[in-house]
């Protein structure tokens, strides 16, 4: 049976202290979950969550990765500098990436493209903005946007992780219902069966605003394997709760 991801997204948080008092708490409440857990961290302080988390069942992983293997590109950090420090997931094509830094599907593509030439698993995100919904446009976004990585990277489609949030639901307190959630779902793993016979093995997480209060239910529906966490991924208890849920 295909274990679920649970993944946080810190974003831009986090402080030496604060980190060693969050991994602390979660090392101390996670026990031997049946799911999968990772944290990805702001990239500054892969070395201390890197020797904090060793040896423990939570991964690491980042909020980005450059679409190069090495050269002048100041600023960017290659995968392999990622890879020394146990890297194991990279969140690419977050909605916050193509809107604040102008990120292109073909741009996602890349990055996702590069991670896994480098070992690493990408967390591939596709969303609508709620102009998009409203216009009756998301399964034609989040199809386009999928799609950009499937042509890409061909028969490795099946060693990426995929996490739907939806735009209007993130950081908004918003939240798809478990209904709406399942239905882009199910279009997403209808597209990537199409592309490989091996769609079944890709997880794909909700990310728009997945809490403790609405983890369990989200995470019974038949296509949602796991979620990406923001806000709740800084709160040890609620990150645990919502751990627990993903059975």
């Amino acid at each position: 049976m295909k274990k679920k991801l649970i993944a946080g997204n810190w974003k831009m948080n986090g402080s030496l202290a604060a980190n060693e008092l969050l991994i602390k708490g979660l090392l101390a409440g996670v026990g031997q979950p049946v799911c999968n857990v990772a944290v990805c961290v702001p990239s500054v302080y892969l070395a201390q969550c890197h020797a904090l988390l060793e040896g423990s069942v939570i991964e690491l992983g980042v909020q980005d990765i450059s679409s190069h293997e090495s050269g002048a590109f100041t600023g960017e950090i290659a995968p392999a500098m990622l890879k020394e420090f146990g890297v194991h997931y990279a969140i690419v094509g977050h909605s916050e990436r193509r809107q604040y830094h102008g990120e292109t599907d073909e741009v996602v593509a890349a990055k996702a493209q590069r991670a896994l030439s480098s070992g690493i698993t990408p967390i591939v995100c596709v969303g609508e903005t709620l102009a998009e919904r409203e216009a009756g446009k998301t399964e034609e976004v989040v199809k386009r946007q999928l799609a950009a990585v499937i042509h890409a990277n061909g028969h490795c489609i099946s060693e990426i992780v995929v996490a739907y949030e939806p735009v209007w639901a993130i950081g908004t307190g918003l939240s798809a219902t478990a209904e709406q959630a399942q239905q882009v779902h199910a279009v997403l793993r209808a597209q990537l069966k199409a592309a490989t016979p091996s769609a079944d093995r890709i997880k794909l997480l909700y990310g728009g605003s997945m809490n403790a209060a609405n983890a369990a239910s989200l995470l019974g529906q038949p296509d949602i394997d796991g979620g990406l966490i923001g806000g709740a991924a800084l709160k040890a208890q609620d990150f645990l709760t919502i751990i627990a849920a993903a059975v």
